[in-house]
């Protein structure tokens, strides 16, 4: 039996980044768990995230701005703040903040789930 063993979402926080870091936690058969950090960082202008698959996500740590099209207020999501994301629904970053590390986790269900 393999040692079983925590895994704290704080860990390894950098001081600077100069892009995005994903890592995944879990994959399995159409479910996808993973950290993204971010500190100031944006989706590039004109870009939108428009995913085949639901997804949910959850800003553990910081604060940040997206945008759903469709939407004319930007949504805000502070330290504790969740969003569901379902297929297809264009959204994007517009802003994270600089000062410190944003840390998400975002749950993404493919068709197969």
């Amino acid at each position: 039996m393999a040692v079983i063993q925590p895994h704290s979402l704080l860990a390894s926080l950098p001081t600077h980044l100069t892009e995005e870091v994903f890592e995944t936690l879990i994959a399995r058969p159409g479910v996808r768990l993973e950290r993204i950090l971010s500190m100031g960082q944006a989706t590039p202008e004109g870009t939108w995230y428009d995913q085949g698959g639901d997804e949910w996500v959850l800003l553990v740590q910081g604060s940040a701005r997206l945008r759903i099209e469709g939407q004319n207020d930007l949504v805000p999501m502070e330290t504790g703040d969740s969003l569901w994301l379902p297929a297809h629904c264009r959204h994007r970053v517009e802003w994270t903040d600089p000062d410190k590390v944003c840390i998400w986790l975002a749950l993404h269900l493919t068709a197969d789930h």
